[in-house]
């Protein structure tokens, strides 16, 4: 099994900053993509970014020039650095990770329990 665990949410006020990490471990090969969702009560659970092999990354339309993310492939991890913070961001934050456990095997999507990111005004 493929594990993750996440960290650096908290509350902070309005225009703050928080970094999130994801760390995955397990039995790994390789890892597709990681990325950053979010969900709140009474709504979908949304992209917030996303990172793949090559490096490219897409944002929500919401967080673009806000969040930033980063991942360091040699330990599996993935990074959220959040500025500008708004309470609308608000949100159970969950990491996401496609990942490959040995050679030839399609890749699989591993969830973390999520961290909760409360900005107040």
């Amino acid at each position: 099994q493929v594990q993750l665990v996440e960290s650096g949410g908290g509350l902070v006020q309005a225009g703050g900053s928080l970094r999130l990490s994801c760390t995955a471990s397990g039995s790994i090969f390789s890892i597709n993509f990681m990325g950053w969702y979010r969900q709140t009560p009474g709504k979908q659970r949304e992209l917030v970014a996303i990172i793949i092999g090559s490096g490219s990354t897409n944002y929500a339309d919401s967080v673009k020039g806000r969040f930033t993310i980063a991942r360091d492939n040699a330990n599996n991890t993935v990074s959220l650095q959040m500025n500008s913070l708004k309470p609308e961001d608000t949100a159970v934050y969950l990491c996401r990770c496609n990942a490959v456990r040995w050679y030839g095997a399609a890749g699989r999507d591993y969830w973390g329990q999520g961290t909760q990111v409360t900005v107040s005004s």
